[in-house]
């Protein structure tokens, strides 16, 4: 039987994702049964665009709503609160120093699930997510890119976005 793989989340992230469910639950799916009805009291369904497209939406919330449902079920919450600022972890808040571009950066380290560059949410899977985790503030990370090896220097972890 193939392991089943956990998503890593942030209790941020839990909360986020249980918030999205219940809205697709209790308030999307009313929305689309009464748009449903009211395209079925218009008459013949063959060529109605309003009841396809109804469909088509309500087929839409229900794949997300499996999605999140299976994705919750796998669930592997770290507490942000209860990490450590001495090293590098899950949930952790990370200034960096590109040593090459001279720029400081920050970042927080999620899971794959909530990973998003343009906030600066960085996987735990990605090269550098990966390189930083267990890390302690004053040590130097390589991280081998596409475009060459780069490297960043930890200048502080907090579990607040409040990273100085």
């Amino acid at each position: 039987m193939q392991e089943v793989k956990k998503n890593v989340l942030t209790y941020e992230g839990l909360k986020r994702y249980e918030e999205e469910l219940q809205t697709l639950k209790v308030v999307k799916r009313k929305e689309i049964a009464d748009k449903i009805k009211e395209a079925r009291e218009q008459g013949d369904l063959s060529e109605n665009a309003e009841y396809d497209a109804a469909k088509d939406e309500q087929r839409d919330i229900e794949a997300r709503i499996d999605e999140l449902e299976e994705l919750l079920k796998h669930a592997e919450v770290y507490v942000e609160d209860e990490a450590s600022t001495d090293i590098v972890s899950i949930g952790s808040y990370v200034k960096l120093l590109d040593l090459e571009a001279n720029e400081e950066m920050d970042v927080k380290i999620v899971g794959s699930t909530e990973a998003d560059s343009m906030e600066g949410k960085i996987s735990n899977e990605s090269p550098v997510g990966r390189q930083l985790l267990g890390r302690r503030i004053g040590e130097v990370v390589a991280v081998d890119t596409h475009a060459g090896t780069i490297e960043y220097k930890v200048l502080n972890i907090t579990r607040d976005q409040e990273n100085e």
